[in-house]
Order: structure tokens, then sequence, then C-alpha cells
């Protein structure tokens, strides 16, 4: 072969050679890899669910009150202590787990509603709520009713009198 034709196979036709005409380029790794939104791990407590299942119990029409007699007496005293919140967690209970959380609601609910409709109702707001909120899976909400509000009985938070 001569000199000119080995120049012809191994050029292109610019004269450069093949192998140097595409510079090289530094090989590019992404860091952490994958989703930011995944990277890390997110823990929500058990109050949490708890204060978001309470306020979405407490929305359904025909829900009283949260929590057994003795409970909402023990809230009432401290609801009244100076710098007391009121507490959203009375007569809810969460375990949360990883991906699942399971809760335990006990509610007052008004005289002459249906019950079962009523639980229903806070199971769906509850379930809905919680999901949405902390994208966890709600695989079971146990409600007990405790008791049922009648009319003409005095709310305990009347009993507070002006001196």
């Amino acid at each position: 072969m001569t000199d000119m034709t080995q120049r012809n196979r191994t050029d292109n036709p610019e004269g450069e050679k093949g192998a140097e005409v595409q510079p090289r380029r530094p090989s590019v790794t992404k860091r952490g890899g994958g989703d930011p939104a995944s990277r890390g791990r997110t823990t929500i407590a058990d109050g949490v669910v708890e204060k978001i299942a309470g306020l979405a119990a407490r929305d359904v029409l025909g829900v009283h009150a949260m929590g057994s007699g003795l409970s909402r007496t023990f809230g009432a005293v401290r609801d009244r202590v100076p710098g007391g919140a009121k507490s959203v967690t009375r007569g809810v209970k969460a375990e949360v787990g990883e991906v699942q959380t399971a809760l335990d609601l006990e509610i007052v609910v008004d005289y002459g509603v249906s019950i079962t409709d009523v639980a229903g109702a806070v199971r769906e707001n509850v379930i809905s709520a919680v999901e949405r909120m902390t994208g966890l899976e709600v695989v079971e909400v146990n409600i007990a009713v405790s008791d049922v509000k009648l009319p003409e009985e005095e709310e305990e938070e009347e009993e507070t009198r002006l001196q």
C-alpha cells in the first residue's frame, strides 16, 4: 500500500484522523441517582395521624364529640386551665407503620341521627384525609360509639359562670 492509500483509509474528508475527530467527553455521573423526592426517609408520628383523623371525624354532621365520658371530663378541665389547648386527638388512637396505619375512634353522636350512616361518613372522611395528607394506606378505622347526646342534656362547656 502506498502512503497515500493508507492515509485515505484512516483519515476523514477533512484530513483528520477518525479517532481524533470526536473529542472525548468526561463521563457524567448523576449524584444520588433517582428522583430527589425519593432520596431519604419520611416518618410520620402517631400524633400527626391522630390529629388529622380527629379533625376529619369532627367535620362529619352528627358527631357531637370525641372520646369517652371520662376523657371528655378530663378534657373539659384541661381546657379551662390557662394555657391549656383543646385536644383534637381526644378519642383517637393511631398505630402507624412504614406504609400503613390503623385507627380507633371513640365518638359521641347526636340523638336522632343514624349511627351507621354517621360511622360510615366518619370512616370515609378519616380515610380520605389521612391517605391524602400522609400517603399512608389506612387499613382499618374502628369506631366505637360511646354515647348519644340528647337534646335536653347540658353542655359541659356551659357550666362556667361569670362572677
